[in-house]
């Protein structure tokens, strides 16, 4: 039977591992930690579960298809949809709960914002237009095949180019809103990628469909499901899983890759697939080999500092996903991006898993999920940096909440960029491998596959078409599609 590596046990390597399995390939996972799911894991902390990675969930089929692959097997995986997709707060006392319904969301958006719906429905429409004209080339294909580039959608992707946003910064194309807070609430959506709203290209304006057409969903018990049912399917239809056996290095003869190498042994197999970081890939992995230097040289994208806070409160006002602004967000960025630090006055996201899962929490309290943008880790004082930002955060949802929340946090987790890397082998801790600061920085990603090594496949955040749940189910997708069935 023909064999796959997958290096690596995140999203991505699980999707990539269940695609291969069931094209009949005998699928091998080598995990450096003793769980599956990467960034996708949980925690328990007296009497409190916190999901400890990405908490928005988009696009749900992408996690259906591949259950789907195995009709057989009984799909333990489900989810709802939500009527509200944010709560958003600003220190002046205004508060915007963003429906997933676009007209409730430009009814309410007009009456909260004073901006006219005419305005705020054509945003939508353009951002829904964008993405149904970009998802085939940029999401759903190789850029780096030119088989790509002879399709219909290809062609009429370049036809409207000038409408995508292309040669505008996001910002420029949100300042279409006359109400600077509406502005800086579709400004956001370039955190999503981990990028800077004024940098990162107007395509981006696309994004916000994914909540606001399509919808966001919470998986029944957590986001920790997403991944924990993918690896309870793949242990299921027989793909080995070799957890605390790191890889340390990719083998290969007459440039096709032969198989990876271990501390414990040399394993052979068909076809290798990376779900590493591709920086760490070339650097540890393929040390004899040449690297797509410029490739590896691409500005990182943001990290983040989480505290994960068991509150002995209940919020009403809050909903699952909440964001308490700064009052000044091109500084905010500026400190992220250029000044490799933290604003004092930052963007705080709150995520509360309780309010659908009450288990996550004792009776009475909250699983407050806390988190501020970051820049990766450049060496800086992060000790000191985490004092500040807790204090500041604190501030930031007094002000915002008009309480004193630092009266009810019961116990405390906090992961900052080092242990982001240390987890999960993304370069300076970098939540989607390069930023988006760049409007070719699609085109610069690394292939899904290796343009140097033949049976050499690359999955997941750091390679086309980038990080966050959505894209790396993609990522999969495209990187088994490359592969050939076993014949």
């Amino acid at each position: 039977m023909a064999t796959a590596i997958i290096i690596g046990s995140g999203l991505g390597g699980i999707a990539t591992a269940l695609r291969l399995r069931h094209k009949g390939y005998q699928v091998t996972i080598f995990e450096q930690n003793d769980y599956a799911g990467g960034k996708l894991h949980s925690i328990e902390k007296d009497g409190y579960r916190f999901d400890l990675g990405p908490s928005l969930f988009t696009l749900p089929h992408l996690v259906d298809q591949l259950h789907d692959l195995f009709p057989d097997h009984c799909n333990s995986f489900s989810y709802i949809k939500k009527s509200v997709g944010c709560h958003y707060f600003w220190e002046d006392g205004t508060s915007f709960k963003a429906y997933s319904d676009q007209a409730d969301f430009v009814s309410h958006a007009s009456d909260t914002f004073a901006e006219s719906k005419a305005v705020i429905n054509n945003y939508l429409n353009n951002s829904k237009s964008r993405y149904n004209l970009t998802k085939s080339l940029f999401l759903e294909k190789s850029l780096h095949k030119w088989s790509t580039y002879f399709s219909i959608n290809t062609i009429q992707a370049i036809i409207n180019a000038p409408f995508l946003g292309l040669f505008n910064t996001l910002h420029k194309e949100n300042e279409v809103f006359e109400n600077p807070k509406l502005t800086q609430l579709f400004n956001r959506y370039a955190t999503y990628n981990g990028s800077s709203p004024y940098q990162t290209p107007g395509i981006m304006s696309m994004i916000p469909h994914l909540e606001m057409g399509i919808g966001t969903y919470y998986p029944q018990n957590g986001m920790h499901r997403i991944s924990q049912s993918l690896y309870e399917l793949a242990v299921k239809v027989g793909i080995e899983f070799r957890f605390r056996e790191s890889v340390t290095k990719i083998n290969y003869k007459d440039n096709k890759a032969t198989g990876i190498k271990t501390p414990i042994n040399n394993y052979k197999a068909d076809i290798i697939v990376s779900n590493m970081d591709i920086y760490p890939t070339y650097k540890k992995l393929l040390t004899d080999y040449p690297a797509p230097q410029k490739t590896l040289d691409q500005e990182r994208s943001s990290s983040a500092l989480i505290f994960y806070w068991g509150i002995n409160h209940k919020f009403p006002n809050l909903d699952l996903h909440n964001i308490l602004f700064s009052e000044n967000y091109p500084e905010e960025f500026d400190h992220i991006f250029n000044k490799k630090s933290l604003f004092n006055d930052p963007t705080v996201y709150i995520n509360i898993t309780s309010k659908e899962t009450k288990t996550d929490a004792p009776a009475g309290c909250e699983n407050w999920f806390v988190m501020i943008n970051a820049p990766g880790d450049y060496g800086q004082d992060w000790e000191a940096m985490i004092v500040e930002a807790r204090k500041n955060i604190i501030a930031k949802i007094n002000n915002c909440l008009h309480t004193d929340i630092s009266n009810y946090i019961s116990t405390e987790h906090v992961l900052d960029p080092r242990g982001i890397e240390k987890n999960t082998s993304s370069y300076r801790g970098a939540l989607y491998g390069a930023a988006s600061n760049d409007k070719f920085a699609a085109f610069l990603r690394h292939p899904n596959f290796n343009k140097g090594l033949k049976n050499l496949y690359h999955v997941g955040g750091s390679v086309h078409p980038g990080g966050g749940i959505p894209l790396c189910l993609l990522s999969a997708q495209i990187t088994a599609d490359l592969i050939p069935d076993v014949s």
